[in-house]
């Protein structure tokens, strides 16, 4: 296996010809492609999820999660990453530039808008938002649960990417189908510092969204010293559409929206 360092960036000179390869999106100039690399086992996990080709094929995404009695609606820019989310009283969004809110009634936002506009996005992406720049990528030890142990990659940020640069996560794989399993990351939105808990999600079972293998149900489970415990929340994802298509519009700030300072 080819060592473990942070993604490399390769320039291939072409002429004539495009080269079909399973890595990030191209950027075509008149005489140079610019293709970055990828450590072999997740690329192996980007392939167990119908490939990095496919995801960069796509414009827009939009994902429902029930949330009592009603259903909140994400839609995601996957080039951009402009957001739009949009519950029974509230309309939060992400323009490029600014997090906004909007009321639609007297009932007031309950949350961190900043933090969680992209949140539900990042977690439902998975893996394929690690395939984002600024990212190095190492071992790490392997995740054992009911005596099967799940290898894993740990996902750090350079300095300055997005809004917490000091997050990690560690990807754990099933070593036979290369599908991505569990989830441990860290929070670090609030105190800007590294973080040594880290929190864990199973990704409990997949559907096919025009070609990629996205998560139907997310499930948090209690983590200490190494050890999983018992579930506690559980989220299912419904009324999905992924489509190569958008309407850009929509994630323009509304004139009666607030800036989220």
């Amino acid at each position: 296996m080819k060592k473990l360092a942070i993604l490399a960036v390769t320039l291939l000179i072409v002429s004539s010809c495009k080269k079909n390869t399973d890595t990030n999106e191209s950027k075509e100039s008149t005489s140079v492609i610019e293709v970055k690399t990828y450590p072999e086992n997740i690329t192996s996990i980007f392939k167990a999820h119908g490939g990095l080709e496919t995801w960069n094929s796509l414009e827009n995404l939009t994902f429902g999660m029930q949330k009592g009695e009603d259903m909140e609606m994400t839609s995601v820019a996957l080039k951009s990453r402009k957001s739009l989310i949009e519950t029974a009283n509230h309309k939060l969004g992400y323009d490029g530039k600014e997090v906004w809110l909007q009321n639609k009634d007297t009932a007031n936002y309950k949350g961190n808008a900043k933090f969680y506009y992209n949140l539900m996005f990042y977690f439902y992406a998975m893996p394929f938002v690690l395939a984002d720049d600024g990212i190095a990528y190492k071992e790490a030890p392997a995740l054992e649960v009911d005596s099967k142990k799940y290898p894993g990659i740990h996902i750090s940020y350079n300095a300055g990417v997005g809004e917490s640069p000091e997050d990690e996560y560690i990807l754990y794989y099933d070593d036979e189908t290369k599908k991505m399993a569990w989830l441990a990351y860290t929070v670090t939105y609030f105190s800007k510092e590294k973080a040594t808990k880290y929190n864990l999600i199973k990704y409990a079972d997949w559907q096919e969204i025009e070609g990629l293998q996205l998560p139907a149900t997310l499930q948090w489970h209690s983590y200490k010293d190494g050890k999983v415990g018992d579930m506690g929340n559980e989220v299912k994802f419904t009324k999905i559409t992924a489509s190569k298509t958008m309407d850009e519009s929509m994630y323009s700030k509304p004139a009666s929206a607030t800036v989220v300072e």
